[in-house]
């Protein structure tokens, strides 16, 4: 499946749902996602691991919004700035469920995207600039390198006997090393590529064709559908809340 389609289903889906806070239309769009991330076929403990900041996320936010969110409606409790009340639970259900259907398949959805793929489908078929285009690419590439140089600093400061007191101050010192270290790598990167002619200007060549057929445009389409249905759904129940409206 080309990244693109899954690029495109999962923004489809995550515009709509962020022009409204109602757990309607969260919660259809939720419930319609699960076909989708059952298809993806990742194996259970793949798929907690990935989402578990997803998960985190909805339930910090939907907690902070139960406790200081908008009062409205009957107030079940109320000490000092805490006030947990009707509507602030409903406001709270409809965030969680939210963080959810835009995180959930947003996530499982790209787990398996190569970054090289990724590139190839942004070049060819939505026809970015191909500097922009590999010079992200680049940078993903050297992101995987930052936890090896991290452990890398740490055994090297450890090795010299400077690492054995002051966590604060050693993580401080140890996350400077590591930006001025990336900086360097990045302006030798940004040499060789220049030296390459990644950057020259023309039609350029690939070395993989980037295709998108109709397997994408059912991915697109199915993420269409999800949200004009979640949409309905939440208008017909009168539940539809436009965040832009004059309410």
């Amino acid at each position: 499946m080309n990244p693109v389609a899954k690029l495109a289903a999962a923004l489809l889906i995550a515009v709509v749902l962020v022009l409204s806070i109602d757990p309607v239309s969260a919660g259809v769009a939720l419930v319609l996602e699960i076909p989708l991330l059952l298809a993806a076929g990742l194996p259970w403990r793949t798929f907690w691991l990935r989402t578990l900041p997803v998960w985190l996320g909805a339930f910090t936010g939907a907690a902070t919004v139960a406790l200081y969110g908008v009062t409205s409606g009957e107030v079940y409790v109320e000490w000092m700035l805490v006030r947990i009340s009707e509507g602030s639970l409903l406001l709270a259900v409809a965030t969680f469920l939210r963080v959810l259907a835009i995180g959930l398949p947003a996530v499982v959805l790209f787990v398996t995207v190569d970054p090289t793929d990724l590139a190839d489908g942004l070049a060819q078929v939505v026809r970015l600039p191909a500097r922009f285009v590999l010079g992200a690419l680049a940078g993903m590439r050297l992101l995987g390198l930052l936890a090896s140089d991290w452990r890398a600093l740490e055994r090297a400061r450890r090795a010299r006997g400077v690492a054995d007191t002051g966590r604060v101050r050693r993580a401080v010192s140890a996350a400077f090393a590591l930006f001025v270290l990336a900086i360097r790598r990045g302006s030798a990167l940004a040499t060789a590529m220049e030296a390459r002619a990644f950057g020259a200007p023309g039609p350029r060549t690939w070395a993989r064709a980037s295709r998108f057929g109709g397997r994408e445009w059912a991915l697109i389409a199915v993420g269409a559908a999800i949200a004009v249905i979640a949409v309905t759904v939440a208008v017909a129940t009168g539940a539809w809340n436009f965040i832009l409206g004059p309410g």
